[in-house]
């Protein structure tokens, strides 16, 4: 399964849980309006400020199990004792109408989604340290929770999935990550096999006049 390059871009952005892939990517989602977020959906509960339908579509244990029957899911993982997936109608529609999705998905989702979309375009956002990802997630809750310290126990093996991506993206400075997320995703659209189209309406326009000229002067 191949994009055109009529259609949007498919970004991938993944990281370890803290290291602020969601605030870069709802940064990028605010300063550009050619890039849409694909709204994920999960079996875990909303955390506070979290809404309905607009960080995550939250479902029930059971109807996520119905989504992956019914097919309706691009890729799915059970992440620390949680279902998260993403949906393919929705994605489709806003990639043929020119838009660039963004998917803020784990690891696991990256090798599924590269699986069906060998053209995306896939970024690692890593913490600058370990130190610095404890920190970061120490707002999360309680250091002593299991859910806490599964999240922790995993960061080694996800930080070490970095070389599979495209791209990676230090999050040391947040202005620095976001510009650097930004280029990414211009520098994507400006790819010779994405300007054909209008490239090859420009060289017309070169044919034709001289066309003109050589006529006139002949």
């Amino acid at each position: 399964m191949s994009s055109s390059a009529a259609n949007g871009h498919l970004i991938v952005v993944s990281a370890p849980s803290g290291a602020g892939k969601t605030t870069i990517v709802g940064e990028i989602l605010r300063r550009d309006a050619r890039v849409r977020p694909s709204i994920s959906f999960t079996s875990r509960a909303p955390r506070p400020g979290e809404i309905d339908g607009v960080h995550y579509h939250f479902v029930s244990s059971p109807q996520f199990q119905s989504l992956i029957e019914e097919g309706e899911l691009l890729e799915w993982a059970e992440v620390h004792g949680n279902y998260y997936g993403t949906g393919r109608r929705a994605i489709d529609d806003l990639r043929q109408a020119g838009f660039d999705v963004v998917l803020t998905i784990d690891v696991q989702g990256e090798r599924q989604v590269r699986r069906f979309f060998p053209d995306a375009l896939t970024i690692f956002i890593m913490p600058p340290s370990y130190a610095a990802l404890i920190e970061r997630m120490g707002g999360r809750g309680d250091k002593e929770d299991a859910a806490f310290r599964l999240r922790l126990r995993n960061s080694l093996d996800e930080v070490a999935q970095y070389r599979r991506f495209d791209y990676v993206i230090i999050n040391d400075l947040l202005d620095e990550a976001v510009a650097e997320l930004e280029s990414i995703i211009r520098a994507a659209r400006c790819r010779g096999d994405r300007r054909t189209a209008i490239a090859e309406e420009i060289l017309r326009t070169f044919e034709e006049l001289q066309g003109e000229r050589i006529n006139g002067n002949a």
